[in-house]
């Protein structure tokens, strides 16, 4: 069974996107990566500002913690804002190139409808490799039931990449 150097790289504000990430990250083995978003901090106008520019899907100005060049999985989480990614990881998306690499994905939600954020995320960045995604809505309500959610979708993409 081979193991492939994988990388979590994230976006979080609230802390329901890097509770999921580290969960992951610890179920795979694998490397963090948080993404910092130097347009969007934490205040009343976020939620009015974020979910317009992610409406739009507008880019933003970021900064990576890691490069993703020596991995072979990546993946990548974001927050749903407004039913889409977050400019954060849109960019991230945009900036890096995934042509050799396996890629999973995964949002953390407050409602419990991820499937159009999906369909969404795949139709703009035209990313063909996604081998699987997960949606976790509100991941820090229900901690348990979150990591069992976890643990299930990363064995179902633990046998999905080695076959």
């Amino acid at each position: 069974m081979k193991h492939l150097k994988t990388i979590v790289v994230y976006y979080s504000l609230t802390g329901n996107t890097k509770f999921v990430a580290e969960k992951i990250a610890q179920q795979l083995d694998a490397d963090l990566c948080k993404v910092t978003d130097k347009n969007f901090k934490k205040g009343r106008m976020l939620y009015i500002k974020g979910g317009a520019a992610a409406m739009r899907e507008k880019l933003s100005d970021i900064h990576v913690e890691k490069t993703i060049d020596d991995y072979e999985l990546v993946v990548v989480g974001s927050p749903v804002w407004a039913g889409k990614i977050s400019p954060a990881i849109r960019t991230f998306f945009v900036n890096n190139n995934f042509s050799e690499k396996q890629l999973a994905f995964f949002v953390s939600i407050g409602g419990d409808k991820p499937e159009k954020t999906f369909e969404n995320l795949r139709k703009t960045t035209e990313l063909e490799s996604i081998v699987e995604d997960l949606g976790v809505t509100q991941p820090l309500k229900n901690t348990s039931d979150t990591e069992a959610q976890i643990t299930e979708w990363c064995n179902k993409l633990k046998a999905k990449i080695q076959s």
